[in-house]
């Protein structure tokens, strides 16, 4: 298909088809519509970089247009610095890596001082995901964040341990997601999205009681937890033995809970888990997200972002059709 103005030729899986990446993008084609709203934010497009596979920005800025992107999400911020885990961290399985960061980052005062002035010359609103090992933490990060000029949205991962109560993982718990949810909205002005753990028995229970407390969208799936053993040395192959699995593996499950919640909530969903191409956004919009978001694709792929966002236009002119948002929800069953 002839492409429009001078975009690299992409095809719906996503791959460039043969034209070198170009990060000074041209503007979406002609009489197609890709903008979408979340939580009051407009979206130029429904593509986002996930929360932890994307760093601050800075380190894609010669592989991607950051004002090409529905919005920039950086990685995860906590009130103190944390150093992560010891390695091993990474390690690839069947279609898909398992990882055990430990939401290592420099806290919240470096990223107030040093990173947020570059990304405060971008577009695409910023949305900021924040965790905390208390309650209190989360809400100091809201009302700290929210003072910080260039901050448009929050992203509350809630996947972490509560330190006080005895390591039990926030977002498990309906109360305990729920208490979180409250104390970052108390403390905050700026939209609320929380990101939902499928690490549970029933995903809507717990987005119902988020969304009951406040929550103004959510983010699903965080990873699944998942480990590997290195049969030579008969030891985990990570040094924390469980990890995070995502990737390609992970992307029936995160389609299914996307449309499992869209069926229950009725505030915008960003979907993630296992977004490789195009046409594995398109079954997340189908299946009820607003947006999505890209992760492990970007670590295979730096121009993944890009592809994506391309083979939506693509899809959209194929199909003859003239705005994003038809597709949101529109599973046919």
């Amino acid at each position: 298909m002839e492409q429009a103005g001078n975009r690299p030729a992409v095809n719906l899986k996503g791959q460039a088809g043969g034209v070198p990446f170009n990060p000074h993008h041209q503007e979406t084609a002609p009489g197609v519509n890709l903008a979408v709203e979340i939580a009051g934010l407009r979206l130029a497009n429904p593509v986002l970089p996930a929360s932890g596979t994307f760093g601050f920005g800075a380190e894609y800025a010669p592989f991607v247009e950051l004002n090409r992107l529905g919005a920039i999400v950086v990685k995860t911020i906590t009130l103190h610095p944390t150093p992560g885990n010891p390695p091993p961290r990474l390690t690839e399985t069947y279609s898909g890596l398992l990882n055990s960061i430990g939401l290592q980052n420099p806290g919240l005062e470096v990223f107030i001082r040093e990173k947020l002035p570059y990304l405060r010359q971008f577009t695409p609103p910023l949305i900021v995901n924040i965790a905390g090992r208390t309650i209190g933490e989360y809400a100091e990060l809201a009302a700290r964040l929210s003072e910080a000029a260039g901050v448009d949205a929050l992203e509350v991962n809630i996947s972490c341990p509560n330190v006080r109560e005895g390591g039990i993982v926030f977002g498990t718990v309906p109360a305990m997601a729920a208490r979180v949810t409250a104390a970052v909205k108390g403390n905050t002005p700026l939209p609320v999205i929380v990101k939902l753990t499928p690490n549970v028995t029933d995903i809507t229970v717990v987005a119902r009681a988020v969304v009951e407390a406040g929550a103004d969208a959510l983010s699903l799936i965080n990873t699944l937890q998942g480990m590997a053993i290195d049969i030579d040395t008969r030891r985990p192959a990570l040094a924390s033995v469980v990890g995070g699995l995502s990737g390609p593996a992970v992307k029936p499950v995160a389609l299914y809970n996307v449309w499992r919640v869209a069926r229950t909530v009725k505030v915008p969903l960003i979907g993630m888990g296992g977004i490789m191409t195009a046409r594995d956004a398109i079954e997340f919009l189908l299946a009820g997200a607003t947006a999505v978001a890209v992760g492990t694709a970007s670590l295979v792929n730096p121009g993944a972002l890009m592809a994506i966002i391309a083979g939506l236009e693509d899809y959209l002119l194929d199909q003859g059709l003239a705005d994003i948002r038809d597709l949101i929800g529109a599973l046919e069953i």
